[in-house]
């Protein structure tokens, strides 16, 4: 049994998120019944770097899983995307250690959430962004970001605290830059908590649209009180970007 693993893109729209669920239209169950009608095998299990929600999307998403076919990654990659839907895809495939685990073994993630801030919606973007009708000012957002850079306990930016072992990340580098009619917030991170980067994403949009203080991230990161926060932004806006490891 060889140790595979995929690098995969997705747009979240049309999938209950990442995780399998009966009844549901999952990536993780469309991926493995691609991988099993290609494998043969019963039984494909597939383990994916982060789990996404329903309706966010994914640029280079990381799985790993074990199989018994002795098909060439090109090949593989291939003879799983004859077998995909076309909102989800395989670019990459390689074999690695027996021990790998695309989950455990991350070092680091980066996600990005998409804010067109124009007063007239975009018909073509309304899946993957948000449109709040508001213009919103980057540059306030982005200074008041920088007071979440380095080690903190997050729990203000988790939804249903606590539902991990511990709140506390570390965030190494978080941007907001506009790009045309689109902001980009970017956040990388060593981990990130349920609903932790659309949590950052809603309260840096009320930053920008002037409801809040640029002061008032440090506040809410200080108070460690979700319910301090900002809500929790759209679905549809939030991107997986990539994933590294050691």
């Amino acid at each position: 049994m060889r140790n595979l693993k995929f690098t995969i893109r997705y747009d979240g729209t049309d999938f209950f998120g990442w995780q399998t669920q009966p009844g549901f239209r999952t990536v993780q169950e469309t991926l493995q019944t691609a991988i099993a009608a290609i494998t043969r095998e019963e039984r494909v299990r597939v383990n994916c770097a982060g789990r996404t929600d329903s309706g966010v999307h994914a640029y280079g998403q990381v799985c790993n899983f074990f199989s018994g076919t002795r098909l060439e990654p090109a090949t593989l990659v291939k003879a799983v995307n004859s077998q995909l839907p076309e909102d989800v895809a395989v670019t990459e495939c390689e074999v690695v250690g027996q021990a790998f685990c695309a989950n455990k073994d991350a070092v680091c993630k980066r996600y990005r959430y998409v804010i067109n801030d124009t007063r007239i919606p975009d018909p073509f973007q309304r899946k993957y962004s948000y449109q709040p009708r508001r213009t919103v000012d980057h540059e306030a957002m982005h200074r008041a970001s920088q007071a979440l850079l380095g080690r903190h306990d997050f729990r203000c930016f988790e939804t249903e605290w606590p539902n991990r072992l511990t709140s506390i990340r570390t965030i190494q580098d978080i941007a907001v830059t506009r790009h045309g009619e689109a902001v980009y917030v970017e956040v990388q991170a060593d981990g990130f908590l349920y609903n932790m980067v659309r949590a950052i994403a809603g309260t840096l949009y009320q930053i920008g649209r002037g409801y809040w203080p640029e002061t008032k991230m440090k506040e809410i990161l200080d108070g460690m009180d979700r319910r301090e926060a900002g809500p929790t932004a759209p679905p549809q806006g939030l991107f997986m970007l990539w994933v590294r490891y050691p």
